[in-house]
C-alpha cells in the first residue's frame, strides 16, 4: 500500500480522548522494545513517526496513527521489563482492556514478538487474552533478518509451539532492516479492515 499520509491523531488513557472518526484500526501489542515503532514506521516509510528508543516502555499510553485518512494503528503500552513504577504499570491493564475488550472499530490485533527468542509467557498470556475476547490476531514475528535462513523454520516452530498458535493464526517473518514480510502485513491489513 502506498503511504501518503500517516500522522499520530492523538495519544489517549481514557475512552472519551479516543478519536470518533470510525476508521478500522489494527493494535499493535508487544512486550517493550520487541520493535513496534520500527514495525510501524517501516510499514508507513517513515523513520521517526513512531518514536523508537533503546530505553524500553517509552509508550505509556495508546497512541493513534491515521494512515492514509483511511485506517488508524493503535500502538498499546509495551508489556514487560519497562522501567516504570509497579503502580504506572498496573494502570495500563484497565487501559488497554478497556481499549481491547470495549472498542468497535478494532479490526484485529498484531502481537508482536522478537524472533530470535522464545515468546515469554507475557506473550503467551495476550495471545491467550486476545483469544478470550475472539479478536483476529496476526503474529509478527520481528528481526527475522538476525536469524540465518537455515535456523528459522525452528525458530517459527518453537514461537508457534510456545503461543499455543491456533492453525488459521498467521504469523509473518518481518524485519524493518530488509522489509521482509512487509507487503504481507499490507495485505494481511487489507483482509482484515
Amino acid at each position: 500500500m502506498k503511504v501518503n499520509k500517516a500522522e499520530l491523531m492523538i495519544s489517549a488513557v481514557t475512552k472519551e480522548q479516543y478519536p470518533q472518526d470510525g476508521l478500522p484500526e489494527i493494535a499493535l501489542a508487544g512486550r517493550s522494545n520487541v520493535g513496534k515503532s520500527s514495525f510501524i514506521n517501516t510499514l508507513v516509510n517513515r523513520k521517526n513517526l513512531a518514536r523508537t528508543s533503546s530505553k524500553p516502555g517509552k509508550t505509556r499510553t495508546l497512541n493513534f496513527y491515521s494512515i492514509n485518512n483511511t485506517l488508524s494503528f493503535v500502538d498499546v503500552p509495551g508489556y514487560g521489563y519497562a522501567k516504570v513504577s509497579k503502580k504506572e504499570r498496573a494502570s495500563w491493564g484497565p487501559m488497554v482492556e478497556a481499549y481491547l475488550s470495549e472498542r468497535q472499530t478494532l479490526c484485529g490485533v498484531f502481537l508482536i514478538i522478537d524472533i530470535r527468542h522464545q515468546p515469554t509467557s507475557e506473550d503467551v498470556q495476550m495471545y491467550k487474552y486476545l483469544k478470550h475476547f475472539e479478536l483476529p490476531v496476526v503474529v509478527i514475528a520481528t528481526k527475522a533478518d538476525k536469524v540465518s535462513k537455515n535456523k528459522r523454520p525452528r525458530h517459527v516452530k518453537q514461537a508457534k509451539e510456545t503461543l499455543q498458535m491456533e492453525k488459521d493464526d498467521k504469523m509473518i517473518l518481518f524485519s524493518a532492516e530488509t522489509g521482509q514480510g512487509k507487503e504481507e502485513a499490507w495485505k494481511t491489513i487489507k483482509q482484515l479492515t
